[in-house]
């Protein structure tokens, strides 16, 4: 089994008394009584941990011959199938499957690339990179270069290969010379040097970015931000400033992305559900304290207002409190 993805600010922990097979018993009974019972759905699979929630999902297989996904599948819909049926993957799968869903049939869904491949550590793209693998049978990387062109394909395969230093060193020479490098690839010439920044922001580890972008403020008299909004466009300036982002408080990029996903025209539950689900394990309280920050209200109770029905009673259990 791959490892967990766990954070100590995640707003779903361990059930205390967890049974697996006392579960996998409630959740079969909530499915093929006369009627389902999403209640009892909805308590048991967004209280229980990521590790419990795998083996619930195992017990019901061993018990029902069928896999628990696939009943849930044929019992709900819409966007509350959707939720429930990824509550019970493994995290490494979850991602895998929405990176394929971002590049499958015409035009590909960038933001989704960019939130997940951005976001992750290189442990987890490691393991994102195997279930792609043993789910499709091809490359992540495969995938990327057939879907994307250029710098941002370029910076996307960077990323996917896990290239990124995870050492909570930090050096500050290095610090130094990776501004001085940025500087003198952007602001100091005609024309950009892309790969120079792709290199520097996939490369580095969160904590020697935060240094280099203090150091290059310090040597431009701009923030890294404002030098790729001028310097660079398209795909890969979102991918950049998305990088840039997650380095300064990956917490803070998350509450950005849930605040677009709700208040944007028309709510986004696609986004919704991905980051409800792949960070209540994880950081979601953060989140929910950035959240608050940025526009004034809970995360609560803008799902309360957003949402409806058994998808909205899910999530606010996965949301954990009001803020």
């Amino acid at each position: 089994m791959a490892s967990v993805w766990v954070g100590s600010r995640g707003t779903v922990k361990d059930f205390p008394g967890f049974s697996a097979g006392r579960d996998a018993d409630a959740v079969r009974k909530a499915i093929k009584g006369l009627g389902t019972d999403e209640d009892s759905l909805i308590n048991i699979l967004t209280q229980r941990s990521c590790v419990q929630r795998q083996l619930i999902a195992k017990e019901y297989e061993a018990a029902c011959g069928k896999e628990l996904k696939d009943d849930l599948k044929s019992d709900l819909s819409g966007n509350f199938e959707h939720l429930l049926v990824s509550l019970t993957l493994p995290p490494a799968v979850f991602d895998a499957k929405q990176l394929k869903k971002a590049m499958k049939g015409t035009g590909t869904t960038e933001s989704i690339l960019i939130e997940i491949l951005a976001s992750r550590t290189s442990k987890q793209i490691k393991e994102v990179g195997e279930a792609f693998y043993t789910v499709y049978g091809k490359s992540l990387g495969d995938d990327i270069s057939s879907e994307t062109t250029g710098d941002f394909r370029k910076a996307l395969l960077f990323l996917a290969n896990a290239r990124r230093d995870e050492s909570s060193k930090v050096d500050e020479h290095l610090a130094k010379k990776d501004a001085e490098i940025l500087y003198n690839a952007g602001e100091k010439k005609w024309g950009t040097d892309e790969d120079k920044f792709i290199e520097v922001l996939c490369l580095r580890s969160f904590q020697q970015l935060r240094l280099t972008f203090d150091e290059y403020q310090k040597i431009c008299n701009k923030s890294i931000e404002e030098s790729i909004a001028g310097e660079i466009s398209g795909h890969l300036e979102d991918l950049l400033l998305a990088i840039v982002k997650c380095a300064r408080s990956t917490p803070a990029f998350f509450a950005e992305r849930l605040h677009k996903a709700i208040k944007g025209a028309g709510t986004d539950e696609y986004t919704l559900t991905r980051i409800m689900i792949s960070r209540s394990g994880i950081d979601l309280l953060d989140i929910r304290a950035e959240y608050k920050t940025l526009s004034g209200e809970s995360l609560h109770s803008a799902l309360k207002s957003d949402t409806s029905g058994d998808y909205e009673a899910a999530l606010l259990k996965l949301c954990g409190g009001e803020d």
